[in-house]
């Protein structure tokens, strides 16, 4: 006989958490994620609280928008197909590796210049 497993529950706070995170981690507000899911600014509140789940319409244009995988956003885990793609996984290797070498200060402005890059895609993306 087939032994039967529990299935994980999504932690709406702390998938409210996640999201809140990265728009943050990207500078984006809450009206902007808010026009571009299309939804009000309240309703991202309430996602960010957790008092408020998604569609899975609106869980995709997460997705796009934040760039974090359906996994991550529900349960807080990395994306299989991230994991499962060869390329994804050899540039992330590529960044990286050279960081490994880099001091306290280098990171730090190594996260700036990540983050005004991003923003740059994001503010190009709106346009």
């Amino acid at each position: 006989m087939e032994k039967i497993t529990e299935l994980k529950q999504i932690d709406m706070k702390k998938m409210g958490r996640r999201v809140r995170t990265q728009r943050e981690a990207i500078h984006m507000t809450r009206a902007q994620l808010a026009a571009r899911l299309g939804v009000s600014s309240k309703f991202v509140a309430d996602i960010e609280y957790g008092d408020k789940g998604v569609s899975i319409q609106t869980l995709y244009k997460l997705t796009q928008i934040l760039n974090l995988s359906a996994d991550y956003i529900l349960a807080g885990d990395q994306a299989v197909s991230d994991a499962a793609d060869p390329e994804i996984e050899r540039l992330k290797e590529n960044i990286m590796g050279p960081l490994s070498a880099c001091s306290a200060g280098q990171l730090k402005c190594m996260e700036q210049i990540a983050r005004y890059y991003v923003e740059g895609i994001v503010a190009s993306d709106e346009e």
